[in-house]
C-alpha cells in the first residue's frame, strides 16, 4: 500500500479523497493555487504546497508543477480526482514516466475513450449497441447532409473530444445542418483544441443512464449499479439518483454485462462509468465512458456499501479485487443534489464571494461532500461547485424526503446558491413519480416558479413567522432598556412575558 498520495485537484473531492487516504492510513499532499491557500482541503491535508496563480493553465493544470511537488514531497502516487487533469493521457503517461503511479486507467485506455469517435470504432467491433450516426468526423456539410438523410432527422452533433455539453447541436431540418455545423466545429476548437464533430440520430426524449464499473489490474471487472442522471440543465447534470426508477433487475444486469463488455474491449482499470441513452421503449445505446471517478459516485457507494475511493487507491497498489460480480447486492435508494455557488434569480450565473454564516443539514440518511466552511472565500476562478448532499433511503421515497428535509436545514448566508432549485425538483408531482428524461429540468425552468407566481407556500410563512419571532425575543435579550435584558431577570410578574413564552401562549390558545 502507498505511504503517501498526492491529490491533484482541489474543492469537495480532494476533500473527499484525504478522508480516504486518512482512513487507509496514508499520508496525503495537497496543491494549491494562490486564490486556494486557505481552502478547506489545505486544510485537512497532511502537507501542502503553492502551484501557482489563480488561473488553472498556470496551477492545477500544470503537469510539470504538480510532478514536481510529488518528487519534492515523497509522494508514490497520485489521484487526480474528475476534471482538471484526470482524463489527460499524457499526464498519465508523464506519472509513469517520472515513477508516480496515475490512480486511474492507463494512458492507451485514456486515448482509446478520450475521442467519442474512436471510442465507437472500438464498441462497432466489440458489437457494442450505439446510437446510429458516424463513427468518424464529418468532412464536409454534404456528407452530414448525406448521413442525416439516411438516419433520419432529428440529428445531433457532437464534438469528437467534446464533454458538457460544447460543441454539440440539435438540427431538426437540412437547412439548419450546415450552420449548426460551423457553429458546432467552432466551439469544439475553442474548448477542447479538436474541431473534430461527428452525428449521430438524436433520440428523442431519452433517459441518460450510467453504470459504474471497476476493474483490477488482473483481469476482473465488475458492474455496480446504474446511476439516474436525466436531471440536467444544458447537458450539465444536477442530480443524479441510484437506482433508475426504469431500471428492472433483467435490464440492469443486460446493461452492466455491456458496460463490462466496453470496458474489456478498452483493455480498462481501475473505476470508469459507461454512459448510455435510453429510449422510450427502454432501448439503450453506448454513449461514452468517463474515465475517471464520477461526480456523483456516492449515490453507488451508498446502495452497495462500497468506497470507491478506497477500491481505486488498492487497485493502483496492485491489489485484487475482494469481491465478484455475484457478491455485488444494491440496497435501497439514493439521490444526490449538486449544490453549486450560483444564483437561481439571475439565470444562474456563478456567485462568488464570503460565506458569511454556513448551517448545515445532518440526521438519518444524509451524507454531504462538501468544500466550503463558514467564513471562505468562494473563488470565481473554477468550477462553481460547493458541496453534494445526498440522502439514502430503504426506498426512494423515504430517500426524496429525507432529502427535502436536509435541504430545508441547509442554509449559505453571503453568497447565492441553487438549493432552492432542489427543492422545487423533490417537491414536483413528475419527478415523484419517475416520469422525466434530459428535457424534464428545461420544461420545469420554463414554467416559472410557482413560489414567485402564486406567494410562498404555507409552511415557508410558518417558517418567516417563526424566525421573527426568535429574532424579536433575541433582541429583547440583548436590549439594555429591556426588562429581560438583566440576567434573564423578568423583574416579577408586571414584567414583559419573553416572546417564546408568548408564542407558546398564542399556540396553546388555538
Amino acid at each position: 500500500m502507498f505511504k503517501k498520495i498526492l491529490i491533484a485537484n482541489r474543492g469537495e473531492i480532494a476533500v473527499r479523497i484525504i478522508r480516504a487516504c486518512r482512513e487507509l492510513g496514508i499520508a496525503t499532499v495537497a496543491v494549491y493555487s494562490d486564490v486556494d491557500r486557505a481552502a478547506l482541503h489545505v486544510r485537512k491535508s497532511d502537507e501542502a504546497y503553492s502551484i501557482g496563480p489563480a488561473a488553472a493553465a498556470e496551477s492545477y493544470l500544470r503537469m510539470d508543477k504538480i510532478l514536481d511537488v510529488a518528487k519534492r514531497s515523497g509522494s508514490e502516487a497520485i489521484h487526480p480526482g474528475y476534471g482538471f487533469l484526470s482524463e489527460n493521457a499524457k499526464f498519465a503517461q508523464a506519472c509513469a514516466d517520472a515513477g508516480v503511479k496515475f490512480i486511474g486507467p492507463t494512458p492507451h485506455s485514456m486515448e482509446m475513450m478520450g475521442s467519442k469517435t474512436r471510442a465507437r470504432q472500438e464498441m462497432e467491433k466489440a458489437g457494442v449497441p450505439f446510437v446510429p450516426g458516424t463513427s468518424r468526423g464529418l468532412t464536409s456539410p454534404e456528407e452530414g447532409e448525406e448521413v442525416a438523410e439516411r438516419v433520419g432527422y432529428p440529428v445531433m452533433l457532437k464534438a469528437a473530444a467534446g464533454g458538457g455539453g460544447k460543441g454539440m447541436r440539435l438540427v431538426h431540418t437540412r437547412q439548419e445542418l450546415r450552420s449548426a455545423l460551423e457553429s458546432a466545429q467552432s466551439e469544439a476548437q475553442r474548448s477542447f483544441g479538436d474541431s473534430e464533430v461527428y452525428i449521430e440520430k438524436a433520440i428523442v426524449n431519452p433517459r441518460h443512464i450510467e453504470m459504474q464499473v471497476l476493474a483490477d489490474e488482473h483481469g476482473h471487472t465488475v458492474w455496480l449499479g446504474e446511476r439516474e442522471c436525466s436531471i440536467q440543465r444544458r447537458h450539465q447534470k444536477v442530480l443524479e439518483e441510484s437506482p433508475s426508477a426504469i431500471v428492472d433487475p433483467d435490464m440492469r444486469r443486460r446493461m452492466g454485462e455491456v458496460a463490462v463488455k466496453v470496458a474489456k474491449a478498452a483493455n480498462y482499470t481501475n473505476a470508469g462509468t459507461v454512459e448510455f441513452l435510453v429510449d422510450q421503449q427502454k432501448n439503450f445505446y453506448f454513449l461514452e465512458m468517463n474515465t475517471r471517478l464520477q461526480v456523483e459516485h456516492p449515490v453507488t457507494e451508498l446502495t452497495t456499501g462500497l468506497d470507491l475511493v478506497h477500491l481505486q487507491i488498492r487497485i493502483a497498489a496492485g491489489e485484487k479485487l475482494p469481491f465478484a460480480q455475484c457478491d455485488v447486492e444494491i440496497r435501497g435508494h439514493a439521490i444526490e443534489c449538486r449544490i453549486y455557488a450560483e444564483d437561481p434569480d439571475n439565470n444562474y450565473f456563478p456567485s462568488p464571494g464570503k460565506i458569511t454564516l454556513l448551517l448545515v443539514p445532518s440526521g438519518p440518511g444524509i451524507r454531504r461532500d462538501s468544500g466550503m466552511y463558514e467564513g471562505w472565500n468562494v473563488p470565481m476562478d473554477y468550477d462553481p461547485l460547493l458541496a453534494k448532499l445526498i440522502g439514502y433511503g430503504t426506498d426512494r421515497q423515504q430517500a426524496i424526503m429525507r432529502l427535502q428535509r436536509a435541504l430545508y436545514e441547509y442554509f449559505v448566508a453571503g453568497i447565492k446558491t441553487n438549493i432552492s432549485l432542489f427543492q422545487r425538483i423533490l417537491c414536483d408531482a413528475d419527478f415523484q413519480a419517475g416520469k422525466f428524461d434530459t428535457g424534464y429540468l428545461d420544461r420545469l425552468l420554463a414554467e416559472g416558479d410557482p413560489a414567485v407566481t402564486s406567494g410562498a407556500p404555507e409552511r415557508e410563512i410558518e417558517a418567516l413567522e417563526t424566525i421573527a419571532a426568535i429574532a424579536a425575543g433575541m433582541f429583547a435579550v440583548l436590549d439594555p432598556a429591556s426588562p429581560v435584558s438583566k440576567n434573564g431577570d423578568t423583574g416579577g410578574p408586571a414584567s414583559v412575558p419573553s416572546n417564546w413564552k408568548q408564542k407558546g401562549r398564542s399556540e396553546a390558545l388555538r
